[in-house]
């Protein structure tokens, strides 16, 4: 077993999307060659990201999901070439035997939308290889999670919620150091949902493990930038705003943002380190 080492970059870290997959909300398709997946991982990680975090299924909402089989085939080369030429390497996937494979090809993290809930089996790999396991809020596959989004208070429903993975997690055997947090914001959620929740950030990270902000993009972004007829914004259009919480979540104590725009964001989490230690990092 290797022992879980989280990146310590002595600020917000900064983990860099690459979708291999046709139809993710805002960038599918581009980097679904393997070629294009390598250079786009390859500028991310020059431009100053951790960690690139490899994905072969959408988890956008309404998604459909593709066979664990496709979603191996789009992850495993890609993330076998980038760990053999040195970069730091998350699997987002939901399924046990992709992590695994992911894992045994050179990623260094597990990064899991559902949890631990979507794959029993999961707990077990992550227990068995010891790399991180990031757990996010999550109540159910992208097809359906629109219909879950009910909460009479979601702050504290969402970190009773993440407390009983992590209890799943330990009784596992997966090892307390090895467990990151990540609020979910947009899945099985509403705009009103993802603000109440950054707003109160502090009742995750209270938990005591490194907490992951993923707001790139999202449309809680778009909808605060809606034009006049009420028309959300464009994915394209939300990297300010995507900065912005990169910006506040650093400053309140994030352990790192999930984004499509590494440049902005690594900027954007300088700034709130420096304001929120009354000095320039590092």
């Amino acid at each position: 077993m290797s022992h879980a080492v989280l990146p310590d970059p002595g600020r917000c870290v900064v983990m860099g999307i690459l979708n291999v997959t046709p139809d993710s909300f805002s960038d599918g398709g581009r980097y679904l060659s393997r070629e294009d997946a390598l250079a786009h991982a390859h500028a991310m990680w020059r431009r100053g990201a951790d960690i690139i975090d490899v994905g072969g299924e959408s988890t956008r909402p309404g998604s459909e999901r593709v066979d664990a089989e496709t979603e191996k085939s789009r992850v495993v080369p890609v993330v076998r070439t980038l760990a053999a030429e040195g970069l730091v390497l998350s699997v987002d996937t939901t399924r046990a035997a992709v992590a695994a494979a992911a894992i045994e090809a050179g990623a260094h993290i597990i990064n899991d939308v559902s949890g631990g809930l979507a794959d029993p089996d999961m707990a077990r790999v992550a227990a068995d290889t010891g790399v991180p396991w990031v757990l996010m809020h999550w109540r159910g596959h992208s097809k359906n999670m629109n219909a879950l989004a009910t909460y009479d208070d979601v702050v504290s429903e969402v970190r009773s919620e993440l407390s009983a993975r992590v209890d799943a997690a330990l009784a596992a055997g997966v090892r307390e150091e090895a467990i990151v947090l990540d609020p979910g914001l947009g899945f099985a959620k509403r705009a009103e949902h993802d603000w109440a929740l950054l707003h109160g950030l502090d009742a995750v990270t209270s938990l005591g493990f490194p907490v992951l902000v993923g707001a790139s993009r999202k449309r809680f972004l778009g909808r605060l930038l809606a034009d006049e007829d009420g028309t959300p914004r464009a994915p394209a259009g939300r990297e300010v705003a995507t900065a912005a919480v990169s910006a506040l979540a650093a400053y309140r104590g994030a352990w790192g943002v999930r984004v499509h725009d590494v440049g902005a964001s690594l900027d954007a989490v300088l700034v709130g380190e420096a304001w929120r230690s009354g000095r320039a990092p590092g």
